[in-house]
């Protein structure tokens, strides 16, 4: 029997949060490991209603309440780094506290760890449930991604770490920035399940464009060296190509390829050890439900 450590991060959704833990609970009645679940509370600033529910199938539940606020990646990555440092774990399940990583999709996860239990094992998007525009711009984010990176990334936070590869994690400094960029990182040979996007419980998505932007930029950023050569290459060959016939027109993929590598650059530099370190200390109080 595993231990699993199901891990998410919750900033004010707590109704979102509690419809999910009802389902995750109902979900994993007819399997055998010991489930848990931490909750890292993102210094909330709407009090969570008292919770009365009987989560039988879980072992326990905890809810870590931060300080300050540090964003949906470092919340995450700070969960991590506690969950490596003070649980005992075999596996850890990262997912999102609105429904977006759909907790029907947790037995998928379990049985690929059963095949492959020294793997890791992520749940790669096949369909989305937002409209079009957004998918399109999904779109041209992976495509980027690949154009200046060679990774192809179909995941998010959801997936299925083996103990060995959270150790890993948590000493990689982009993990602080990027969880599914730190993963690809860190991790070559992956297995996967594919998985459907989920629609929010309650309220919007919170992905907007210009989180969806800074989300595609953080995970190039951890492979800036790749960026900055594959964007020298391209520089010197577009200009080769072009000589002779500079306008305001032909300058354009330039200008564009030189932002990317700036907006890279600047992101990257929020790959910081020295604060990932540190992030328990950010943590304020620790509070059992189960």
């Amino acid at each position: 029997m595993s231990k699993i450590k199901i891990l998410i991060p919750v900033y004010n959704d707590w109704q979102s949060f509690f419809k999910l833990i009802e389902n995750i609970n109902s979900q994993i009645s007819t399997l055998n490991d010991e489930f848990s679940v931490i909750i890292v509370n993102d210094a909330s600033t709407e009090n969570r209603s008292e919770f009365s529910v009987d989560l039988n199938n879980l072992k326990s539940v905890q809810i870590i309440n931060m300080k300050e606020n540090k964003g949906h990646a470092r919340c995450n990555a700070a969960g991590l780094k506690y969950i490596n440092e003070k649980e005992d774990f075999d596996y850890l399940i990262p997912m999102d506290g609105d429904g977006e990583d759909r907790p029907e999709e947790l037995i998928l996860l379990i049985e690929k760890i059963k095949d492959y239990p020294d793997a890791v094992v992520t749940a790669n998007r096949v369909k989305r449930s937002e409209g079009f525009l957004f998918k399109f711009c999904y779109l041209v984010h992976k495509y980027l991604t690949f154009i200046f990176t060679g990774k192809t990334i179909k995941y998010g936070n959801y997936s299925c770490l083996p103990k060995s590869v959270v150790k890993k994690m948590v000493n990689e400094p982009a993990t602080w920035s990027s969880f599914s960029g730190s993963l690809a990182k860190t991790v070559k040979d992956r297995k996967s399940i594919s998985s459907e996007r989920g629609t929010r419980y309650f309220g919007l998505s919170k992905m907007s464009f210009v989180k969806l932007l800074k989300h595609s930029l953080s995970i190039i950023a951890v492979f800036k060296i790749t960026l900055l050569i594959r964007s020298i290459i391209f520089l010197i060959a577009y200009l080769s190509l072009v000589t002779g016939k500079i306008s305001v027109i032909t300058l354009i993929p330039v200008i564009g390829v030189i932002v990317l590598m700036l907006s890279v650059i600047t992101l990257s530099k929020r790959e910081n050890m020295s604060e990932f370190n540190n992030s328990l200390e950010n943590i304020d109080s620790i509070d059992k439900i189960k």
